[in-house]
């Protein structure tokens, strides 16, 4: 007879199985990755995994709602540091790329473009918002004291589509290393100067 999990058991079994496939996904592409190789690599039958997820999407949504929480912290941490409204966005434009190039597996997986519907997985969904409401969270406060003009959720998606560029372009090779913080350092200036107030 099987032993009865407890809730601490199955979310520390979840977190090990998340732990791997976090690194096999990175390291193989989550297409090249089976229920059986994370099973074996904990060491477990071929079937415990889906004792705790439905499928190998299912573990995928997890590691990226994981993924996802621990970037929000990390620029919420940035912002919550205190200071004006420009050196808040410094912190958290900094805290973006210090976050992006400590834990390259789990940014790729975070922004690949082969996952499973978001809308699908709540728990992901969740996560992925509470990263986008950081990302325009700094640009309120400059947009409140009159530092830029416009809609700091639109000004948001813009930062972060090009800082999000910078990081990417860096981690292919396509840039020197630091050569992203060089590269964002020129282009939110620029788009800066675009949306202050005239005069």
């Amino acid at each position: 007879m099987p032993r009865v999990l407890t809730q601490s058991d199955v979310a520390d079994f979840r977190d090990r199985l998340c732990e791997v496939a976090e690194h096999l996904f990175a390291e193989r592409g989550p297409e090249a990755v089976t229920m059986r190789q994370l099973a074996s690599a904990l060491g477990v039958s071929p079937m415990t995994p889906y004792r705790y997820f439905k499928d190998k999407d299912d573990i995928l949504a997890a590691v990226r709602a994981a993924g996802f929480d621990r970037f929000a912290e990390a620029l919420e941490a940035a912002y919550a540091r205190g200071g004006d409204p420009r050196a808040r966005g410094a912190a958290v434009g900094e805290a973006y790329v210090t976050f992006a190039f400590d834990n390259p597996q789990t940014y790729k997986l975070m922004f690949d473009m082969y996952q499973p519907n978001e809308a699908d997985y709540p728990d992901l969904a969740r996560a992925a918002d509470r990263a986008r409401q950081t990302m325009s969270q700094y640009v309120r406060s400059l947009v409140d004291s009159g530092y830029l003009v416009g809609d700091p959720v639109r000004i948001g998606e813009m930062f972060w589509a090009s800082t999000h560029g910078c990081v990417v372009l860096e981690m292919v090779g396509k840039l020197p290393p630091g050569g992203a913080r060089k590269l964002i350092g020129e282009v939110i200036p620029a788009i800066s100067r675009g949306l202050r107030p005239a005069g």
